[in-house]
């Protein structure tokens, strides 16, 4: 989740969303570290810029990734009645839209008997890219999704297997295991922490995984990261990661290996708004920075009626 960590990059979390087919995801303010009325949101970083808009529900409409000065990605997201219907993803290279590398995805929304949705990705320059048909159960969980393209048709499904206290959920391509998550509870002396273990196959083998554990105030605590080893046929840990906070904000993160430790510090910047916004990040020891220009509605037009997205 996003608003776990302190610094993120839109462009690498929307590349990581789709490592694996996922339901249609409808984001909000809160899902990128932010609080209150946002209006807008510029990310000044060493790497380019990235901005977001939002409507007076708090509901992302507009991504902005500048590269340079001429080259950018813009994002558009349209809804009705509470549902994303179409989202624009275009593409400029010389300050010149890239029609080939533009596209537009078109969602139609099917209630009875369970429901669908049905997703068509087609290219700026008219060419059909592919089709998505997102299935789900009486109770409204993703079950299947059908992905058809130019390389022929798959099936992605997803098995979910609850137990005591814990919940995974098992993703299969054309019924070859590709990633479980199995999410439970752990007490400890500092309360009820969530866990989340994700496991990572290739053919159908395990290849690697991660653990996060977060506390009761939905903050992350520690990650760690494996690796399969075939010959031992377990997970090795790589390195783990422990994140420290003072007053609930971030002040520290502990990378430990069998070999290493490293520590990196963290220094914020609040706004005067209510709630409070981080507007710059300072990352000791390299001094890594990011400013973020943070634009607020009005209280009265924040208030207003209007689109209300499922949650």
């Amino acid at each position: 989740m996003i608003k776990n960590y302190a610094t993120f990059s839109f462009l690498l979390f929307f590349l990581n969303l789709h490592l694996y087919p996922q339901e249609v995801r409808i984001f909000r303010v809160g899902d990128f570290d932010l609080n209150g009325n946002v209006k807008s949101c510029l990310v000044i970083t060493d790497y380019g810029r990235e901005s977001f808009e939002f409507n007076p529900e708090g509901i992302l409409t507009k991504t902005v990734t500048q590269y340079n000065d001429s080259d950018q990605d813009i994002t558009y997201y349209k809804y009705e009645g509470g549902e994303l219907v179409e989202k624009r993803m275009e593409s400029y290279k010389n300050s010149t839209l890239d029609a080939s590398t533009s596209m537009a995805n078109f969602y139609s929304i099917d209630t009875v008997p369970q429901r669908k949705v049905l997703e068509k990705i087609i290219s700026y320059d008219k060419q059909f890219l592919e089709q998505q048909v997102y299935e789900y159960d009486e109770e409204g969980k993703l079950t299947k999704i059908i992905t058809s393209n130019a390389e022929g048709v798959d099936e992605t499904s997803f098995e979910y297997s609850p137990y005591k206290n814990e919940l995974t959920i098992s993703t299969f391509t054309n019924g070859i295991l590709e990633k479980s998550v199995r999410t439970s509870e752990r007490k400890s002396a500092k309360g009820t922490q969530k866990v989340i273990l994700t496991k990572e196959y290739i053919d159908g083998e395990p290849n690697r995984a991660t653990e996060e554990v977060f506390n009761a105030n939905e903050k992350l605590v520690t990650s760690e990261y494996f690796l399969y080893d075939i010959g031992e046929k377990e997970f090795v840990s790589q390195k783990k990661l422990f994140y420290y906070y003072s007053d609930g904000v971030l002040s520290k993160v502990v990378t430990k290996t069998l070999t290493t430790e490293a520590v990196e510090e963290y220094i914020f910047q609040f706004d005067n708004h209510e709630p409070k916004n981080w507007v710059k990040q300072i990352v000791t020891p390299n001094n890594t920075y990011t400013t973020r220009m943070i634009a607020y509605y009005p209280e009265k037009e924040a208030a207003k009626e209007g689109e209300n997205p499922k949650k």
